[in-house]
């Protein structure tokens, strides 16, 4: 799962973050990436379809956050340029495709 590579990944690139930064952007970082693939995995054993596009709406929502957060750390200089470009770049995706994916659960009038 996409998601799931992408926390890795964070975890990767905020492993080099400051010490000073341990409790505020590094943690804040890991923990909406972490959420967007908890909410998929929590939503995808829900009973009812109403019930798993809320988690999705969710884990889309931590998606943009994390997104922002690899944004705000590469203008920081927290994390290098290019990682920080191409690692958003992978959770526009991911934010995309978990829209798309709410579209088609979204009934036709």
């Amino acid at each position: 799962m996409l998601a799931d590579q992408l926390v890795l990944h964070v975890y990767e690139v905020s492993a080099r973050f400051p010490t000073a930064e341990r409790f505020g952007i590094q943690s804040q970082m890991r923990r909406s990436a972490l959420s967007v693939a908890c909410n998929i995995v929590e939503g995808s054993a829900r009973r009812t379809q109403a019930e798993y596009a809320h988690f999705l709406n969710v884990a889309a929502s931590s998606a943009a956050e994390t997104e922002y957060l690899i944004d705000i750390s590469r203008r920081l200089g927290l994390l290098a340029a290019e990682a920080g470009t191409g690692l958003a770049a992978e959770y526009r995706q991911l934010a995309a495709g978990l829209q798309a994916l709410l579209q088609t659960m979204t009934p036709k009038p």
